[in-house]
């Protein structure tokens, strides 16, 4: 009996048809605090119904979890590309991390499968080489009976070196959207029932242990991806009362929400958006309690620019505020005019963020927008263009920069699509150092619904939203068994890259920006690094942080 196996960095995607090229990644630096992973792919080569098992022995075992790495439909895996993807047809991809199998994964003739080992540094770890020792044990399935073959032990040796060197806090503002009435739907809970406060505690604390500092929060029901004239499940924080033509609002709910995600370590809140997507011409489902009555009172059918809206949001803005400064959140949160307008909206746009902007003097608004006109008016403080069009907002002067991708770009520049390789993913990082971005954006954490929501989606079965947007940009973890998460491999790699940015930002005390970024030039393939040219494949990205390890261990000496 015979079992193929190879140590391989984070950044391979182990496919189950191809052997992992290149060398044996056996060893490498890390920072005290810096959360490092590498994996162990096997392939069984002439036996079956084999289960197999991993046994980790290490000093750093305490600090180290395992997971097995499962395939993931990729229906759609997009529609435009570049010679940078693993694959452009349908193709079942490594993506979920789950649970170690109890009796160890199966094994299947010929094919590729890989654990994922993860070990969290501590920030105090004295720095020096450890050892990782890795046992593969494959045993016929107990059921059979047939092939009666023997076990297969077969072990590896990792050595991770730790660089006496704390990885700094993460200054990147970065949300990722959270849609908490997927999680009600999905798990089959009512909307912020106590099980549903539990679900949300598991979701949002994933969230926050992987660099996400800034939630999405439902002031109302979320104007996003919605068809119109179709309905997101009510999931709404703001209570609000309609007596004889005057409002009022209960902000309990919010209040909760606020504690619980401060709890789980978020440190910001974005706003739900005031306005629909694409235009900013209709009103949000708010639903209200109209002289003893619940009811909806905006959705599609109410315009933008209603005298009706324009004396809600005279009423309710004053509230909020009122109560954001009560509670010392003034700062701590941003606020939403509409999503992604396009010049063809501007006129509509600037009505709304008109309406907006007289009650929020001293607030932060941002919306992802990607032509400078809309910054240029003075509607919006914090602008979030895509990667593609961050030049002209340079170019304007944005004091904090922040930048988003999403379903596109999908042929030149970084991504996290699930058919990209995962060194496209983790770039990211690097770029955003080098572009002094202070704050990134991606519209799906747990997007489990068809594209406008028009139906719930089985995450495990459709990576796309029904085949709709390519694979892997809807979410990037699952929704496991018991109310928990279960992280993709993309989850983990992109905080890989928001490391790479702090262990550049250490760098500085050491270096000037300058040079270290005329260092990172030499690894973009025409010598200067941009959001179109930077290090592609795993060797070059693993490169850049190996320089990046080195200069810091050699300055720790010094």
């Amino acid at each position: 009996m015979k079992l193929k196996t190879k140590l391989c960095s984070s950044l391979t995607k182990v496919m189950p048809g191809t052997a992992p090229e290149g060398a044996a990644y056996r060893s490498a630096t890390a920072l005290q605090g810096e959360i490092f992973s590498f994996q162990m792919a096997y392939c069984p080569e002439n036996f079956q119904r084999y289960e197999v098992s991993i046994g980790i022995e290490s000093a750093l075992k305490d600090f180290i979890s395992c997971y097995h790495v499962e395939l993931t439909p990729a229906d759609y895996p997009g529609q435009l590309f570049d010679d940078d993807y693993l694959t452009t047809k349908p193709a079942l991809i490594p993506d979920r991390l789950g649970a170690v199998p109890e009796k160890g994964a199966k094994a299947l003739f010929g094919q590729w499968r890989a654990y994922w080992i993860k070990v969290a540094l501590p920030k105090d770890i004295p720095g020096g080489k450890y050892e990782i020792a890795i046992t593969l044990s494959a045993a016929p399935a107990p059921e059979d009976t047939f092939y009666k073959g023997k076990p297969v032990v077969k072990k590896s040796v990792f050595t991770l070196e730790v660089i006496p060197m704390q990885l700094p806090e993460q200054s990147l503002k970065y949300t990722r959207w959270f849609h908490a009435d997927c999680l009600a739907v999905c798990y089959q809970q009512e909307v912020f029932s106590e099980a549903h406060w539990q679900i949300l505690e598991n979701f949002i604390r994933c969230a926050a242990d992987h660099g996400v500092t800034v939630l999405l929060t439902p002031l109302f029901t979320l104007p996003l991806d919605t068809a119109v004239g179709h309905e997101r499940p009510t999931c709404q924080l703001v209570r609000v009362n309609c007596d004889k033509g005057g409002y009022s609002f209960d902000f309990s709910l919010l209040t909760r929400w606020i504690k619980m995600a401060e709890k789980c370590g978020i440190k910001e809140f974005e706003m739900s958006h005031l306005f629909t997507q694409w235009g900013a011409e209709f009103t949000p489902k708010i639903i209200a309690t109209v002289d003893g009555v619940e009811k909806r009172i905006f959705g599609w059918d109410v315009r933008a620019n209603s005298a009706e809206y324009g004396q809600f949001i005279d009423a309710f803005l004053p509230a909020l505020t009122a109560y954001l400064k009560a509670n010392g959140l003034q700062d701590k949160v941003y606020f939403h005019c509409s999503d992604e307008p396009q010049e063809k909206h501007l006129e509509s746009y600037c009505f709304a963020a008109e309406l907006l902007k007289k009650h929020l003097t001293g607030f932060r608004i941002l919306d992802a927008i990607s032509d400078v006109k809309f910054y240029q008016l003075g509607y919006i403080t914090h602008p979030v263009p895509m990667e593609a069009h961050l030049d002209p907002f340079i170019a304007a002067g944005v004091p904090e920069l922040w930048t988003y991708y999403c379903c596109g770009p999908a042929d030149v520049y970084s991504n996290q699509l699930m058919a990209m390789p995962s060194s496209r993913n983790r770039v990211m990082g690097s770029l955003l150092y080098y572009y002094d971005v202070k704050g990134f954006l991606h519209w799906g954490y747990n997007f489990y619904f068809s594209q406008f929501s028009l139906e719930p989606v089985d995450p495990y079965r459709s990576a796309d939203a029904g085949g709709t947007f390519p694979a892997g940009d809807p979410f990037v973890v699952y929704p496991g068994k018991g109310g928990m998460p279960e992280n993709s491999l993309r989850h983990e790699v992109f905080f890989e890259a928001l490391q790479d940015q702090r262990a550049l930002q250490l760098l500085e005390k050491f270096m000037s920006r300058k040079q270290i970024c005329k260092m990172l030039d030499k690894f973009a393939p025409d010598g200067k690094m941009s959001m179109s040219s930077y290090p592609k494949g795993e060797k070059n990205v693993l490169a850049m942080r190996k320089k990046i390890n080195t200069l810091l261990k050699q300055f720790c000496h010094e």
